[in-house]
């Protein structure tokens, strides 16, 4: 078990350990930042989440949890669906990446964003006393909370060091595994709330988690059955077990008003709401906002709207619908319309548009410096 005064030092030891033993993961120090903050590659890149192999079940030693069936691994997606998937498309035509990088030749805009990248880099990679969790949810399904979640967890994994979780408090079918590239679940949130225990060190934790690349690890809401159940009890105590071992938790909440999703709110040092950049999501939006005006002050001070473009060309002014959120106290940021992410499936983020790099990464700086306010 981590000890208190260097917690994250353990862990990557643990990973270290993973990686000599079963060879089941990169080696934690693989995404070291090179001289002045940004990691040694693209800073502008985030890696590609691929598909990975679910990893065995944990070990029984040191206290792995109580004694049970292992339930088997089942597919994200059904063998007669995986070929109905189309090619996936860039974010941005050609014509948009050839121009904009003549652009960047011929201006000088390309070292200002640059210096404004390493910048971020440095908000991004700074260390954490304890693990910090992060809640997104939304007021409606479609909205992209999914979306929002797995970019947050892409851009904390290739950033940082220590270990990044991704949780799905979501059971009801939720598409968090397949935006990540998995391809088979066997253990989900509810089953781990009953196992984990104390004394259990992350490379027991992790055999019940699915590997994803840059130290990252996935916990599903559930096999894509119906009927799958969790609630707050259970969620938070796996959420309590596992905050030790992991510098940032990012969690696919339930939409609201369920009661796990306001339990993560409260629970969170910092909240992310996703909504569709259209009318009905803006009005919607803004009473949640004002209903959370009436919670303790960090709540909203500590909370960040995703507004998601899923058409080309919204139906509203997306300025004066954020000024009109931000006057509740939230901070609003825009996520830009990307055919890639239009299309569904897995987000393949070397596929993204430019824009949509930038702003989720400026999204995740964002809210992990709420979340540092919040101890």
């Amino acid at each position: 078990m981590p000890n208190a005064d260097d917690w994250q030092g353990d862990v990557l030891r643990d990973l270290r350990g993973t990686a000599q033993q079963g060879g089941q993961g990169p080696a934690p120090d693989q995404s070291v930042p090179a001289p002045g903050g940004v990691p040694a590659r693209d800073a502008g890149e985030l890696p590609p989440p691929g598909n990975q192999e679910h990893r065995p079940a944990a070990p029984a030693s040191r206290g792995a949890g109580r004694p049970r069936g292992a339930p088997d691994s089942r597919p994200v997606v059904d063998d007669g669906l995986a070929g109905a998937a189309r090619r996936t498309q860039h974010g941005e035509s050609l014509v948009s990446r050839a121009t904009r990088g003549v652009r960047r030749i011929v201006s000088s805009s390309a070292a200002r964003e640059v210096a404004q990248i390493t910048r971020t880099a440095e908000l991004l990679q700074q260390p954490v006393t304890t693990g910090r969790q992060i809640a997104v949810t939304s007021i409606r399904g479609g909205a992209g909370k999914s979306t929002v979640t797995a970019l947050l967890g892409a851009t904390y994994a290739h950033y940082r060091q220590d270990p990044i979780l991704l949780v799905e408090a979501d059971p009801a079918l939720g598409s968090l595994p397949l935006r990540l590239g998995a391809e088979t679940l066997r253990w989900t949130t509810g089953d781990v709330a009953d196992i984990v225990e104390p004394q259990m060190s992350l490379l027991d934790v992790t055999g019940y988690l699915v590997q994803l690349p840059d130290n990252a690890w996935l916990l599903p809401g559930s096999q894509g059955r119906i009927g799958a159940m969790l609630d707050a009890r259970a969620y938070e105590r796996v959420m309590v077990s596992l905050r030790r071992y992991f510098g940032v938790t990012v969690v696919d909440c339930e939409t609201l008003p369920a009661e796990v999703a306001r339990v993560a709110l409260s629970a969170s040092q910092a909240r992310v709401l996703a909504a569709p950049a259209t009318l009905e999501g803006m009005t919607s939006t803004y009473n949640v906002l004002e209903w959370m005006k009436g919670l303790p002050r960090h709540v909203i001070e500590g909370t960040v709207v995703v507004v998601t473009e899923q058409v080309p060309r919204a139906g509203i002014d997306l300025d004066k619908a954020a000024q009109k959120l931000r006057s509740t106290g939230a901070a609003v940021r825009i996520l830009p319309y990307d055919r890639h992410l239009a299309s569904g499936g897995t987000i393949r983020t070397g596929l993204l548009a430019h824009s949509t790099r930038l702003a989720a990464t400026r999204l995740a700086a964002d809210v992990f410096q709420l979340s540092q306010k919040r101890r």
